[in-house]
């Protein structure tokens, strides 16, 4: 008898114990304002979707309701709160709660609305979906990047540092897949995204799933037959845009026509200084060429036509690519920067084809995360981008800092560059030494960053013979293929015609992306033969 009872009761504890209501997803924040924030968490079981909160830790006054709903066809639930008639710019504590499943306390800070900080950070990666071989890379990125970096670079919580999160694509390996939405992504991510909001655009991994746009409750203000695969959110002087270059959605014209028009609103917004957009193709791709997709380049026409109109500097982040790579528009004060790999396999140097671009400075095949740091400077606002690295599989890098720049709005002007005398003797047809000034800069800190060489048979270079663009380093296949060249002169690597006149000119750029007057123009004529 006593045994028959002690069986009941252990059957009936682990009946409790299975049937229990847990939280399976940590709470995360979504599209958050300087009077409200989105907070969703996923439970196994439970339509109760409360958040309560406050300012103080201790004293969580508030209560809010909000809704759940159905995830995978079974009893599990995803929540979601929205928090109004929050104050601007104020630390908030709160905690969710279903049925008897309550979570811990976290904490977040709103946006500021006008009187921004001096400064704003946010963060950029991509491509974190699992790689078998290193199934929990994405939560070293998160806690042993992101939050050791800021806990050693700031003062007080991550909430305080970091404005948002952005991620250009491949969350996961298989979207379709449930349990690696729990498992790859929010389980290894939950101590950064339930303090500071994710606002991620699908990648190709994604597969177009129910699950992404489940999960995530993006700003709504694209285009409404096609909500939240195109949007935007305005942050400080900040406007990021998050396109969809994926299968299905590159080819709708609508995606396009929207991102014309908003940039058009853009350009006479006074309040907005950049443009951050991000999508998951490459439009070029120094360490896997087969990524790269045109749609990208559409896009990046459309930045650059906008910044060129405006003079308000744009990037696009993107990933699909898994290594880092930073470069620039030719024209313009427009960034091209590849913010991967966050946890998925390292595309090696060599592994794939490959090709050395001009636009690009620098590609490293290793894992890290990009930090953008926006300067709201009235005068001169300006931002920096710093690649934060955490090696790869044969050097691991501690959170080591390979790469930075930063633009600023306003363009100051390099000296104009003087181009050596070319006419005391005739040249021979093949490499002619071309020679300019030294730079100078009435920019404080400003350094010799890029040349702009061209060589034309005619006086307005409608038919240019030479056209060479250099930066000043060029990190490709782990060299500077760059190093040694101060970029004052230029040897024409090519057969010229002979007994003919060549016209020259150049310009220089600094590292800021702002390029000099083109020099006064010179001419050679090459021997007869």
């Amino acid at each position: 008898m006593k045994k028959n009872i002690l069986i009941s009761c252990c059957l009936f504890l682990v009946t409790q114990f299975l049937s229990a209501q847990k939280i399976e997803i940590a709470p995360y924040l979504q599209d958050a304002e300087p009077n409200a924030i989105k907070i969703m968490w996923q439970t196994n079981f439970g339509e109760e979707s409360v958040v309560h909160w406050g300012t103080k830790k201790n004293e969580l006054q508030n209560n809010t309701k909000g809704i759940a709903f159905d995830i995978n066809f079974t009893e599990k639930r995803v929540h979601e709160v929205s928090l109004t008639g929050l104050k601007k710019f104020t630390t908030y504590f709160y905690k969710v709660q279903t049925g008897k499943a309550i979570s811990d306390i976290y904490q977040f800070k709103t946006p500021a609305f006008k009187d921004f900080p001096k400064e704003i950070n946010l963060v950029a990666m991509s491509d974190m979906q699992n790689d078998w071989q290193h199934p929990t890379k994405f939560k070293e990125i998160v806690e042993e990047g992101v939050l050791a970096y800021f806990d050693k670079n700031f003062e007080g919580d991550i909430s305080e540092n970091l404005a948002m999160v952005l991620i250009p694509g491949d969350l996961v390996e298989n979207g379709t897949k449930f349990k690696q939405w729990e498992d790859d992504f929010f389980k290894q991510s939950e101590k950064l995204f339930s303090k500071v909001p994710v606002y991620p655009v699908p990648g190709n991994h994604e597969k177009n799933s129910d699950y992404f746009f489940k999960y995530f409750s993006l700003p709504k203000n694209g285009s409404p037959e096609y909500a939240e695969h195109w949007w935007y959110k305005d942050y400080a002087n900040t406007r990021v845009i998050g396109l969809d270059s994926n299968n299905g959605y590159k080819d709708i014209k609508q995606q396009l026509v929207w991102l014309a028009k908003l940039l058009e609103e853009t350009a006479k917004n006074d309040a907005i200084d950049f443009v951050f957009a991000q999508l998951h193709h490459p439009h070029k791709s120094e360490l896997w060429i087969p990524g790269e997709e045109d749609f990208t380049g559409k896009v990046v026409k459309l930045l650059e036509g906008f910044t060129n109109k405006t003079n308000k500097p744009s990037l696009h982040f993107f990933g699909h690519t898994h290594g880092y790579s930073r470069g620039q528009s030719k024209e313009h004060k427009h960034l091209w920067v590849n913010v991967a790999s966050a946890g998925g396999a390292i595309d090696n140097w060599g592994e794939f084809e490959g090709r050395d671009y001009d636009e690009f400075t620098v590609t490293q095949d290793e894992y890290g995360f990009v930090l953008a740091t926006i300067n709201t400077d009235k005068e001169n606002p300006s931002f920096t981008l710093k690649r934060i690295s955490r090696g790869n599989n044969i050097e691991f890098r501690n959170n080591e800092l390979r790469d930075s720049i930063t633009v600023y709005k306003k363009t100051i002007q390099p000296n104009t560059p003087i181009l050596t005398d070319l006419n005391k003797e005739e040249k021979p047809i093949y490499k002619v030494l071309l020679k300019a000034s030294t730079f100078k800069s009435k920019k404080k800190g400003a350094f010799h960053a890029g040349a702009n060489w061209q060589v034309a048979t005619t006086k307005d270079f409608s038919k240019k013979v030479y056209d060479s663009w250099k930066q000043h380093e060029n990190w490709y296949y782990k060299e500077n293929r760059q190093k040694n060249d101060d970029l004052t002169d230029e040897t024409l690597d090519r057969k010229l015609n002979n007994n003919t006149v060549y016209y020259v000119r150049v310009r220089y750029r600094d590292q800021f992306l702002n390029w000099s007057n083109w020099s006064e123009i010179k001419t050679f004529k090459t021997i007869k033969q």
